[in-house]
């Protein structure tokens, strides 16, 4: 098969793996390298799907021995199959960076003959690309799950970033899908590149030019809507993979129907990207905002508002907590506000100092007036609060005021027939 056919197949495969990071990572050039890596990113483009990347986003093969069901490139797909060879793609990413097509690599497979077999062939396109061609630009590769402590630890020498997908939210629903795999499996490599980055840090402190393992630290993709699992479960697992495995990023990504004939799957005419974007919204919140997943989601409420945001939603069924005084809460409280960010937060605990804020010297700060308006006092502030409304009546007005931003002009202003 021609190179240029094995691309194509491969890069189409991997558009259903979202956790595709290109930033975190910082390094320069150096005499004779190609490329650098910035902690803040680098330029983006779009994929035919949509999504934005700045990466060769590849597969080393869709050849996989596992056959999870909601997996496209599962064992029984009867599909085209390719795979590269290390130099293949090697030449590939170097060609086309030269050519400034890309700016990194982001790399994953499917599973052939071994995990040990497939990781090897994976950490050694990272290692090529380093040593042999000096490449210091961006490389987030995938540790394959049940593959030795001695190859994650060789790719973690190598890339900036490594991910282990877990994909399924709970462990039965995994194995219903998935019975050749487990959480086990998957929890066992995140311990030991956490274990390495911490091993790694403290090594530099003794000596600086110790090599930095996997610097942009590690993540990890949960598919959405493929299986019951609400969304308090799923961040209850986010928030423990935070707080024990130290995890940079959880992807969330909506279930792409696929493999349509497997009973097990859920019939969807079109992946559930609103609840994705929810989801997201909330594991904003768990990692910038100090909230608990209790706070987000809870027994009464286990999964997410489609149609109004997380924060808001917390708002609504709190309004005992609200109107806040700005002048006077402490920064813990002002980020629970609707439409106070983390930076408008900090930039009201910082004016305060000099002057009682109103709602003028709010509005230059940042803060979205037309949320916060109802769950905040200041030195003045004409409008009605939570308290005086209903949350009720407050969520009705701030879901007409965005569903009329997303109609036409024309129906906004009366002139349909």
């Amino acid at each position: 098969m021609e190179t240029l056919q094995k691309l194509e197949i491969l890069s189409s495969a991997a558009k259903y793996d979202v956790s595709c990071s290109s930033s975190g990572s910082s390094r320069m050039n150096t005499p004779g390298g190609i490329g650098n890596a910035a902690k803040a990113g680098i330029c983006h483009s779009f994929t035919e799907d949509g999504r934005c990347i700045s990466l060769l986003k590849v597969l080393f093969t869709n050849s996989c021995k596992y056959d999870c069901a909601y997996c496209i490139n599962r064992r029984s797909n009867d599909i085209p199959r390719a795979a590269f060879t290390v130099k293949e793609l090697v030449d590939i990413t170097i060609n086309f960076y030269r050519r400034n097509y890309i700016e990194g690599l982001f790399l994953s497979s499917g599973v052939v003959k071994s995990a040990d077999y497939t990781m090897e062939r994976l950490a050694n396109v990272a290692k090529q690309l380093r040593l042999e061609h000096k490449f210091n630009g961006y490389i987030h590769l995938k540790a394959i799950p049940g593959a030795s402590p001695e190859l994650i630890h060789m790719a973690g020498l190598y890339a900036d970033r490594l991910s282990v997908n877990i994909e399924i939210p709970s462990e039965p629903n995994l194995q219903l899908l998935a019975p050749e795999k487990d959480f086990q499996s998957v929890l066992n490599p995140m311990g030991l590149i956490k274990t390495g980055i911490e091993q790694s840090r403290e090594e530099r402190r003794i000596m600086r030019k110790s090599p930095v393992f996997t610097p942009a630290g590690q993540s990890t993709q949960l598919i959405i809507g493929a299986t019951p699992d609400s969304d308090r479960q799923i961040l209850t697992l986010a928030s423990g993979l935070y707080t024990q495995k130290s995890l940079k990023r959880v992807y969330y990504s909506g279930y792409n129907p696929t493999n349509l004939y497997d009973k097990r799957l859920p019939a969807l005419a079109a992946p559930p990207l609103r609840r994705e974007n929810r989801l997201y919204q909330a594991d904003w919140l768990l990692r910038f905002y100090q909230f608990g997943v209790n706070e987000i989601v809870n027994d009464t409420n286990p999964d997410l508002d489609l149609e109004i945001d997380p924060k808001l939603g917390y708002a609504l069924r709190n309004p005992h907590l609200f109107p806040i005084d700005v002048n006077r809460a402490d920064y813990h409280m002002l980020l629970r506000i609707p439409g106070v960010g983390v930076k408008s937060a900090k930039m009201i605990l910082a004016a305060r100092k000099f002057r009682r804020l109103n709602s003028a010297n709010l509005q230059k700060i940042g803060v979205v007036m037309k949320r916060a308006q109802y769950f905040i006092t200041c030195n003045e502030l004409p409008a009605a609060s939570v308290q005086d409304l209903s949350p009720e009546r407050v969520r009705s007005i701030l879901t007409m005021s965005e569903r009329r931003k997303q109609l036409p002009d024309a129906v906004q202003l009366g002139l349909w027939g």
